[in-house]
């Protein structure tokens, strides 16, 4: 019980650090589960009911990692929390690497970037989740998929006005 107290404590110490998000932590539904050979996940409900991911790596992560990660554990990500004090970051790198891409063109619309958004440096990760179906699924590299059923759990998010 004292090292899944100590652990909420650390994760919402993280979140403060590294996001804008000011999370309460009421129940740890999967913690540090491995998504990679050095990528561990873990799953949480905060008080009002909303479940999140966060996910950590040793080695460099981005969007479009994080978007395989969450869609590989089984999940659907309602959005993807910015770095702390940059809340259009996902925009600005997007926009950043297309004019390294295309110097002489300007972007015109959201769909010129949104490759682009996707290579934006992501680690640690805070997403919020909308739907889990059939379960949280591990990375396991013993097996033939490599996923397997982690924890037996679902979860639909009701939004509401």
């Amino acid at each position: 019980m004292n090292e899944e107290l100590l652990a909420e404590v650390n994760l919402e110490d993280n979140i403060r650090k590294h996001f804008l998000a000011d999370i309460d932590v009421d129940a740890l539904i999967a913690l540090r589960i491995p998504v990679g050979r050095t990528t561990y996940a873990t799953v949480f409900l905060t008080r009002r009911k909303q479940l999140y991911a966060y996910i950590s790596s040793q080695s460099a992560l981005t969007l479009a990692d994080i978007r395989k990660i969450i869609s590989r554990m089984g999940m659907k990500a309602d959005a993807y929390l910015p770095p702390k004090s940059r809340p259009d970051y996902f925009q600005e790198v997007g926009t950043a690497k297309f004019k390294e891409t295309f110097p002489g063109r300007s972007v015109t619309n959201p769909q010129d970037i949104a490759f682009y958004r996707t290579l934006a440096p992501y680690n640690p990760a805070l997403v919020l989740i909308g739907e889990v179906e059939h379960g949280i699924y591990q990375f396991d590299a013993d097996s033939t998929s490599s996923w397997r059923l982690g924890k037996k759990f679902s979860y639909r998010r009701v939004q509401t006005s």
